[in-house]
């Protein structure tokens, strides 16, 4: 595990040097197939260490990561272009990287905690200097606060369960049961509101639409993942009290994602209206954890990784729009399959992998979940229909303003797009949907 971290630490200088923006992609690439090659014995622990290790939860997280940042290079040229502070942005990107990857990798509570934090630092920086409208300072206020106000409670929680247990490995706390309330809710909180979890959401749409397409993209892709990833680890030792408080993060998340599903069809801007779906998602993952078997788990795993893919796609997808036109508005963005057919083909496909379509990562995702949810109660089945059935509505309704109707008349032209954008969205694609032939990874040795 050493051995990546050390990779990414020499691509920092590179960084700095002129005319290397695809090389530092280039790196990337190469280390994704290093990391691919990874010995993952099928259901033991390997590359363990008191340090860093990776289990298969951590590595399918880690491979989402170095992926969605090879495709963030590749979505960001017009910086490349324009050459504004390309240089500072890489730097930014691989810093980010790292801090991914090591939360996703390293097995100490404390540390885990500071990398979470860490994560804040070169988001936060993407938001405020890359954005592009003046709110994105108020965004990334938002995303701060939010994130901050409630980790303060989770590391004093570390701090008690150490000075309770002597120890703060992962692995070693799962012999312990902390059946106390104030623990439970200050240890999880932090990632119900990473995740994030409705009435804690706000955060969420304005960081995705002030930020730059790279920022929306890791947000997307990774940040999200954070509470999910962190809320798995941590239940280990909170079995017995989340057995009998889980039902108020599942009525919240299910009545909360029905509620955004519908909230999907007021948005105007496109990028809002792909952060509010992201939300609905995360909703039925959060209820999908929260109910702690086994098929919520596997279902949560398989739908942030599907996830992932998905909406960091459909953000590519709102930006090659928004770079055209200037606009996300979608009353501008209407009857684009006159103006760019070719990419009516990826809306269609990405969307319908968003709406949970076979043969996409969604839909064995959310197949799981439904399966947890229903064995938890039946009644639950009344909000995840309705979150299913909304979630294709809302997925219609924006493939179809975007690209039927009569096309705004500002522009008379028509442009095929340029094949660095097909490569980009083929690959959030492909891997989404070819996944599901290698299903058995996650279903069988999760």
């Amino acid at each position: 595990m050493m051995k990546f971290l050390m990779m990414m630490m020499f691509l920092f200088p590179i960084c700095f040097m002129k005319k290397m923006f695809w090389m530092v992609q280039m790196m990337l690439f190469f280390m994704m197939f290093m990391y691919m090659n990874l010995t993952m014995k099928l259901n033991l622990f390997c590359n363990l260490s008191y340090m860093m290790s990776c289990d298969i939860m951590s590595y399918g997280l880690i491979l989402l990561s170095i992926w969605i940042s090879i495709l963030m290079i590749m979505a960001s040229e017009n910086l490349y272009k324009s050459n504004f502070y390309v240089n500072f942005f890489l730097f930014n990107l691989i810093f980010l990287l790292v801090m991914l990857y090591l939360t996703f990798s390293v097995m100490n509570m404390f540390m885990f905690y500071l990398f979470f934090e860490g994560s804040l630092i070169p988001t936060l920086m993407l938001i405020i200097g890359w954005g592009y409208q003046p709110e994105r300072i108020k965004a990334g206020m938002y995303l701060l606060f939010y994130t901050l106000f409630v980790s303060l409670p989770m590391l004093m929680g570390i701090f008690y369960i150490f000075n309770e247990m002597n120890s703060m490995m992962i692995y070693f706390l799962k012999f312990c049961n902390m059946n106390m309330y104030l623990l439970y809710f200050s240890m999880i909180m932090a990632f119900l509101v990473k995740m994030p979890m409705y009435f804690v959401h706000l955060w969420l749409p304005k960081a995705h639409v002030e930020a730059p397409v790279s920022g929306s993209m890791i947000l997307a892709g990774i940040m999200l993942k954070l509470g999910g990833y962190g809320l798995m680890r941590l239940l280990i030792f909170l079995q017995q009290i989340n057995l009998k408080l889980n039902y108020l993060s599942i009525v919240v998340s299910l009545i909360g994602g029905f509620y955004i599903s519908l909230k999907c069809f007021c948005q105007v801007d496109i990028k809002s209206m792909i952060a509010y779906s992201s939300v609905a998602h995360m909703s039925i993952v959060i209820s999908g954890i929260m109910t702690m078997n086994y098929w919520g788990f596997l279902g949560s795993y398989i739908m942030m990784i599907g996830h992932g893919l998905c909406s960091s796609g459909m953000f590519c997808l709102a930006n090659i729009y928004y770079e055209r036109l200037h606009s996300r508005s979608l009353y501008i963005n209407k009857g684009m399959m006159n103006f760019m057919p070719s990419m009516s083909l990826w809306w269609f496909l990405l969307v319908s992998s968003n709406m949970a379509a076979p043969p996409s990562l969604n839909l064995m995702g959310e197949i799981s979940l439904i399966n947890s949810m229903m064995s938890w109660s039946w009644l639950s089945m009344i909000m995840l229909v309705l979150i299913s059935f909304f979630s294709a509505g809302y997925s219609l309704y924006l493939y179809s303003y975007t690209q039927h109707g009569i096309g705004y008349s500002g522009f008379y032209s028509y442009y095929m797009g340029v094949s660095r954008e097909y490569l980009m969205l083929m690959l959030h694609w492909f891997p989404l949907n070819i996944m599901i032939l290698m299903i058995d990874y996650s279903m069988i040795w999760f």
